[in-house]
This record gives C-alpha cells, structure tokens and sequence, in this order.
C-alpha cells in the first residue's frame, strides 16, 4: 500500500492539502474562491511597507459576496516574492534574503524599481483579510483559470467520456493544484517491468502482482507556476507508484489579452466558453489516456530501458542525483528505496524514485520528484 499522509491545512495563509480525497479538497477550494480577489493595479499604485505590500487608489467592485474594496496590506507569500523578484528584474535569492534579515533593504528596493515606471500595471492576486495574503505579482496579461473552476470542468470531461475512475489523492499548495485520476478498469500486464521488485511500503512483490491501470494527473497553477496540464500516468498496483508520462501531456499557457485596471470580474459566457473547453479537452484526453493499447505502448517503451543491470547501486544513484540535482536526502532516500525494491535494474531505479515522491510532505517537491523518474531511468540504464 502506498505512503499516505492526508495532510489538510486550514487557511491560515493558503490553505493546502496533500494526498487529499475529493470531498477534503472542495471545501477548501470554495472557501478560497469566496476570499479571493484579484486586480491590476499600476506600480504607482503600490509601496512596501514592513515587508507587505499597500495597495491604494482602486475603486471597489460589486462583486456576489457584496463590495470589495481592493486598498490595503498584503502580505507576499514565496511565491509572490519569486514574482515581485521576476517583474522588477530583483535576484530571487537576494530578495529572499532580504525579507529574512533586512526588511528596510527589502522596501528600499521594491519600492525604488516601482518608482522606475509607475504606470506600468501588474496583475495582483490576493486573499482578503487583514493584512491580506498576496499570493501571484504577474503580468497583466496573464489569463486566469481557477482550480474550483478547472476542477469542475475537468470532472464534467471525465463524465462526459463515460469512462469510470476515481480521483486516488489531490494536493493543493501555494503554487498549483495536482489532481490524481485512475481507472481500474483499463489495466495491463506488465511481468517484465515489475519482475522482481518488491513494494517498499508492504513487501508484496510485483511477481505476485504484475498488473499496471491507466490514469492522469491534471495540474493547474493561480499564480503563474506552470500552464494547465492532463498528463498521462501509469499507476503501478503493487505499490502505487505513478509513472507519468510529460512528453506526452497537453495543455494551456495562462497567456491572455490585457488586462483593463481595477478589480478584476469575469462575465459568465466568458467563463462558460473557458470552461467549456476544458470540459472537451479532457474528454479527449480520457479518451487517449485511458485506453489499454495506449498503456501497453507505453509499457514497451519503458521496458526497452528497465532491464538494464545496475551493478553499482551507490554511484548509479549520485549520478542520477547529480545530473537531476536532488537534494542529499532524496538521493539517500532514493538508494534507500532502491534496496528495498531488490529490482537491480534501471527500471528499479525509475521505481525508487517514484516511491520516494509518496513519502514527501510537500506536494509540489513530490509532484516535480515523480515526473523526474524516466530521465533517471535514462541515466541509470546510460551509467
């Protein structure tokens, strides 16, 4: 059996979930849409102060939940900072380092890039509250779509294509929304890719339970941390490893026209058009994805590589460690997992990796791990 964790935050900041179920995840979704509020705002607009950011001089908006009055301090979370850091052309790591050990450098230097063209308008994305939590410093021409706005279109494509999976763990962080499907019923074979490996999490072995089902994993961002993805993914049964497959995902840029100033509101047919899209592209996707040849070419693929020898356990792994940049205790955990799996191939190595991205707390460190395990194999099978 898997690792799992079912972590739920509450909204302190943002709030966040990992390996969440779908009715964990809803809620938190819908209290984040009735909190959110977006605008464009010119950098004359905006000071820092303390470290937060003031907004003033936007009229309010009438918005279903009453008037949202834009004006007032947001507190930047890393992600945010990453895009203040971006736009104002500031070093990331100095910015950072600011924040922790100067907050007078970090308003001097904010402040002096905004006073450089105060006309230039941004996207800013924020919770209300007191102070607010902002959360994305983007471009004006970011288009947005919202993850309970995605997630529900997403759901209504799956209904649509007739196909019967289930949602098996969602994790929502600061900077996307990944969101696990998996269908039992389209399942494959695959004895030469599980030949002797063994699930770290239960002992059972891959001899006993060779089988693999289709699934995806759909991705989107709020706050420019990627392009919505449908990414196809293989799940392993006999330890709920998934192995997902970039190369062939689809999806879309957040990349729109700009932006007017102000609150930000969104006519219905606009959204409905949107949405109605994503509706249709993930139909086709579910199509494509969850189909058992798809799979079974899928498989022969990855086989041409798994098999290879691994005779050097501990080197094989600092390489992969050191051309994917894993930090000291992934590559521990990874060689610690390696053993564990006694599948001393290549595709053992693809397997450590991806059961070491169950075990981490944080969703996007997992999320980014799992997607790294077929170049590791590469490398592994190349060692």
């Amino acid at each position: 059996m898997a690792h799992e964790t079912n972590q739920i935050t509450t909204h302190a900041e943002v709030a966040g979930a990992r390996n969440a179920s779908l009715q964990d995840l809803i809620p938190i979704l819908e209290r984040d849409q009735e909190a959110k509020i977006d605008m464009v705002a010119p950098a004359s607009a905006m000071t820092a102060v303390g470290g937060n950011i003031i907004v003033t001089g936007l009229d309010p908006v009438l918005t279903p939940s009453g008037v949202t009055i834009a004006d007032g301090a947001y507190r930047p979370t890393a992600v945010a900072d990453e895009g203040i850091a971006d736009k104002l052309k500031i070093p990331t790591a100095y910015l950072r380092r600011m924040r922790a050990e100067a907050v007078d450098l970090y308003d001097l230097n904010v402040n002096g890039w905004l006073q450089k063209a105060p006309a230039r308008p941004f996207l800013v994305r924020a919770f209300k509250g007191e102070p607010g939590v902002l959360r994305a410093w983007l471009s004006d021409s970011y288009k947005i779509f919202d993850h309970l706005d995605m997630l529900t279109a997403v759901l209504a494509g799956v209904r649509e294509s007739g196909h019967e999976v289930k949602i098996t763990g969602a994790d929502l962080t600061e900077r996307r929304m990944i969101v696990r499907v998996e269908s039992e019923h389209v399942a494959a074979l695959a004895p030469e890719l599980l030949r002797g490996y063994r699930s770290p999490f239960t002992g059972q072995t891959g001899d006993e339970l060779p089988v693999v089902s289709a699934g995806f994993v759909f991705t989107n961002s709020e706050v420019g941390g990627g392009r919505y993805a449908i990414t196809p993914r293989i799940v392993v049964k006999v330890c709920g490893n998934g192995l997902t497959i970039t190369k062939d995902a689809f999806g879309k840029v957040h990349l729109g026209a700009k932006m007017d100033a102000g609150v930000i509101k969104y006519s219905e047919d606009t959204q409905e058009k949107n949405l109605a899209l994503i509706s249709a592209q993930t139909r086709d996707a579910v199509a494509t994805f969850m189909n058992r040849d798809y799979v079974e070419r899928k498989l022969a693929d990855i086989q041409r590589e798994a098999g290879r020898e691994i005779t050097s356990p501990a080197e094989t792994v600092e390489l992969v460690a050191k051309q994917l940049r894993f930090s000291d205790s992934v590559r521990d955990s990874v060689l610690n997992h390696f053993i564990k799996g006694a599948q001393t191939t290549a595709g053992g190595i693809m397997q450590a990796v991806t059961s070491v991205a169950q075990t981490l707390t944080d969703g996007d460190a997992a999320y980014d791990l799992e997607t790294q395990a077929f170049s590791a194999m590469t490398i592994a099978a190349a060692a």
